[in-house]
């Protein structure tokens, strides 16, 4: 074989090997992303969800799967490594600014808004107390806008839940100072907090999270047998996400904490 044929069979081969890659569009990487979610490694959902809306600025699922990521990863930071704060700060401003331009792209779906609620209560909860308050309504708004797009997504109503409970945590001393430094706090209850968590359980009846926070809010409400139940359901339900392993956990630990008490 003369050079000039070992030459081009070389280049032709090197060109098929490169061409898949240089041939991958947003779609292909969206796919590659939802499988990889899929298989709980959300670093690597995040890298394809990223290389989609650099192929394609104004794909909305791209976006709000890329917002969805950020807070995914940005959750599972180590909490003893001091560059977790500043690392989670800056995913979670990220991963609000990706659900915006989501929002933008797309007004009429529910995700966009739910994962924007998601990133402002995230960084919001890092902020300092008069941010929260007025970020809390933000918040609440985009969960609210969530839930008329799609009165089936149960996250959306766990995170109304969680909003109630937070609300509610804040009580009549706290409330009244705290209306005098910062003005209005936007007012929330156990109930309902309860009923919210209830709802996202009738629609996902096997999700861990579900029955995690609707232990904490009975355990707000003094009703301490049904917390245990709700906790022992978490400890029940099958691994559906990433961070399942994590809520049994902490639902172990609220049990143990409860028999502790007696």
């Amino acid at each position: 074989m003369n050079k000039n044929w070992r030459n081009w069979i070389i280049w032709l081969v090197l060109l098929l090997g490169v061409w898949p890659a240089l041939a991958q569009t947003a779609a292909d990487h969206i796919a590659s992303g939802d499988r990889y979610y899929a298989q709980f490694d959300d670093q690597k959902a995040l890298a394809e969800y990223q290389k989609a809306v650099d192929l394609e600025p104004e794909n909305y699922q791209a976006l709000w799967k890329l917002a969805r990521a950020l807070i995914d990863v940005a959750d599972s930071l180590p909490p003893q490594d001091k560059e977790t704060p500043a690392r989670q700060k800056k995913m979670y401003s990220q991963a609000e600014e990706y659900a915006r331009r989501a929002v933008k792209v797309n007004p009429q779906d529910t995700w966009g808004y739910f994962y924007l609620s998601a990133g402002m209560g995230k960084r919001a909860l890092m902020l300092g107390k008069k941010e929260q308050i007025e970020m809390s309504r933000q918040v609440k708004a985009a969960i609210e806008k969530a839930l008329e797009l799609d009165p089936s997504n149960d996250l959306a109503y766990h995170a109304l839940g969680r909003w109630h409970r937070r609300m509610a945590e804040i009580g009549g001393v706290k409330r009244a100072l705290g209306g005098l430094l910062y003005g209005d706090i936007p007012k929330g209850s156990f109930e309902e907090a309860e009923k919210c968590f209830k709802k996202a359980i009738e629609l996902r009846p096997n999700y861990t999270n579900h029955y995690l926070e609707l232990g904490r809010t009975y355990l707000a409400m003094d009703k301490k047998d049904l917390a245990r139940q709700a906790w022992e359901k978490c400890l029940e339900c099958p691994i559906t996400t990433s961070k399942c392993e994590l809520y049994k956990k902490e639902a172990s630990e609220e049990l143990a904490k409860l028999k502790s008490k007696k």
